[in-house]
């Protein structure tokens, strides 16, 4: 299993269109990929999970990977989410 942490820094939070594109990313994996936000953990490949979150500016989120790709996956969502959302 990998997982890394972030600090969302878009002024927006993770609203409709990154949720989508972060979605469609993950849905390229065959690993299981979560998002984890406060106490709520929700498959990263349902975007009525992530929207569900409602991840605001300033949340600290936690993405986990786990199966065959986890490596590939993981770096390539990391790759997304520094350039579009967090740190």
């Amino acid at each position: 299993m990998a997982e890394k942490s972030y600090k969302v820094i878009s002024e927006t939070g993770i609203q409709a269109r990154p949720a989508a594109q972060l979605v469609n990313l993950a849905s390229q994996f065959k690993s299981d990929i979560s998002i984890r936000y406060k106490s709520s953990t929700v498959n990263l490949k349902s975007i009525m999970g992530v929207m569900s979150l409602a991840i605001a500016k300033g949340a600290v989120i936690d993405i986990a990977v786990n199966g065959p790709d986890e490596q590939d996956a993981l770096n390539k969502i990391d790759h997304f989410i520094k350039s579009e959302i967090a740190e």
